[in-house]
């Protein structure tokens, strides 16, 4: 796979009170992916960023919500999230030390 490709598949990491359970209790880690993005582009990207074994990915389309903006009615963006399960031994932190 393209290594410029592997390094804009992963928009961002998800962060919800969800999320943040499911790392510290199954370590899976839940990331924004770009909407064309195949379950093993992500794991590829996954395993290629931050250097882990990746078991499984789990793949999700989130709607966007109808939105209003005083009298007018719009739409936020459709996105994809992916859930992705890590190997034994292997954890990605996020958190940022100062």
């Amino acid at each position: 796979m393209n290594p410029a490709r592997l390094m804009q598949i992963l928009i961002a990491p998800h962060v919800s009170e969800k999320a943040l359970k499911l790392a510290d209790s199954k370590r899976q880690f839940v990331f924004k992916v770009m909407p064309d993005a195949t379950k093993p582009e992500i794991k590829q990207a996954v395993e290629f960023l931050f250097e882990v074994k990746v078991k499984n990915v789990q793949v999700a389309c989130v709607k966007g919500k109808r939105k209003n903006f005083g009298k007018i009615r719009g739409k936020r963006s459709n996105w994809k999230k992916a859930y992705v399960g890590l190997q034994e031994g292997f954890d990605i932190n996020f958190r940022v030390t100062d």
